[in-house]
């Protein structure tokens, strides 16, 4: 069970980042233009790609052994990175979210979203590569790869659907500052804790 809990919450941990995506599925939750397909969408592509790195990192680590510690380390590399930019944004102070246009037709939105979904190259790092080679950590790489599955689905349904209750929260720039504040020091805890554990 510790397994599926620590994929959860590094699932989540690594998606609550507002990057392109997310923003899109916010904009169209403010709207509540095409919410369901959408996040649907998204937690499909990622149980995909979550997948996909369980499976080959698993099977890597066990051909490979050392190959686990190089995939870690990189990481807990990345993880610091990411916290660090998430901690630089909230030091300059966060944009206000404009809902800008709407996408338009249903075919439009899923377009848009299956290319700031798979032509993104963070995805692949967030899923394929980093929580690939975390989850060859524990004895049970279903239930982490579970876990990280579970928080995607969650996490886009709660942003699609809950934008709405949002929306008069992050016109302000200091919520966004907050959001970054704590999305890098997750990332800082998450990198030391692979470190020292």
């Amino acid at each position: 069970m510790q397994a599926v809990i620590d994929g959860y919450l590094l699932g989540f941990s690594l998606i609550l980042a507002i990057g392109a995506q997310n923003a899109f599925v916010l904009r169209q939750g403010l709207r509540r233009e095409h919410v369901l397909p959408l996040v649907v969408l998204c937690g499909a592509s990622d149980a995909v790609l979550i997948a996909a790195g369980v499976s080959g990192f698993g099977a890597l680590a066990r051909a490979a052994p050392g190959i686990a510690q190089v995939m870690l380390f990189g990481g807990v590399a990345f993880l610091l990175w990411y916290g660090a930019q998430n901690l630089l944004a909230a030091w300059r102070g966060g944009e206000v979210l404009e809902a800008g246009e709407a996408a338009g037709s249903l075919w439009r939105a899923v377009l848009t979203c299956l290319a700031l979904t798979w032509l993104n190259p963070h995805v692949y790092l967030d899923t394929v590569v980093l929580l690939g080679s975390i989850s060859a950590q524990y004895d049970n790489r279903l239930g982490f790869g579970a876990g990280a599955v579970t928080a995607s689905f969650s996490f886009f349904f709660m942003l699609g659907y809950g934008a709405r209750l949002l929306a008069p929260f992050f016109r302000r720039p200091s919520s966004w500052r907050v959001l970054d504040l704590i999305v890098g020091l997750t990332m800082w805890a998450i990198a030391a804790k692979l470190l020292l554990g």
